[in-house]
């Protein structure tokens, strides 16, 4: 495998690597964060939405590779950061892996009800990218994709009883949760995420079940300083 003048390989966990672009956007924190809120159940067969260049979904695998999954399936509309997972792939002779370069609201009909578990890490500001490059700002705002598209497509491919695991902004919780409901996944788990003891949570992560009864669980903030 070669990597380009802009490519460099950054530390997982233990001896896995990923492959990052230092010209685009590069995973933050909050992808850390929602790998290790999603709860794994063996033989889950994972799909990663708005996938970049697919931190959620190998570090959920590394934190969790003594469970027996089906298999994880990374869609990404950037064929740039696609080919970035698709390194990572390689670097780290991941079987389990394969990557879908498309708009996520086309998704393949073959995916309908494929998956027992969604984990997403959304553009989920608002607003333009006067002051950004496009690649990068697709990744951060609402651009390509909306809240109401993830929740339509994560309804589609999860099968009843599926779990969709996603990191937003604490404000827009209640759209969050809004909109899940709207398409049949009940949210069951909500956990906020302040910068120190004290602060104004600023980011919330949610749990959904497709089909589950209404009855959420909210856990303690968890402190990201």
């Amino acid at each position: 495998m070669e990597l380009n003048e802009f490519e460099v390989e950054e530390e997982m966990l233990g001896d896995l690597k990923i492959v990052q672009d230092t010209r685009y956007y590069r995973f933050t924190s909050d992808s850390v964060i929602l790998s290790k809120f999603a709860h794994a159940k063996a033989n889950d067969r994972v799909a990663d939405f708005c996938s970049g260049s697919g931190i959620v979904a190998f570090h959920f695998y590394a934190l969790n590779r003594h469970l027996n999954f089906k298999g994880f399936t990374l869609f990404e509309m950037q064929t740039t950061l696609a080919d970035l997972s698709k390194k990572t792939i390689e670097r780290n002779n991941f079987s389990l892996f394969e990557v879908e370069n498309c708009r996520l609201q086309e998704m393949d009909k073959k995916y309908e009800g494929a998956f027992s578990l969604v984990l997403c890490n959304p553009p989920y500001e608002r607003g333009g990218f006067e002051n950004e490059c496009y690649e990068k700002a697709v990744c951060r705002k609402e651009l390509t994709i909306t809240l109401q598209e993830i929740a339509e497509k994560a309804a589609f491919a999860l099968k009843y009883g599926g779990r969709i695991a996603l990191v937003n902004r604490a404000d827009r919780l209640a759209e969050v949760c809004y909109t899940l409901k709207m398409v049949g996944i009940e949210v069951k788990k909500i956990q906020f995420v302040s910068g120190k003891q004290g602060d104004v949570p600023y980011l919330v992560l949610v749990e959904g079940v497709k089909g589950g009864k209404p009855c959420s669980q909210i856990l303690p903030t968890l402190i990201n300083g």
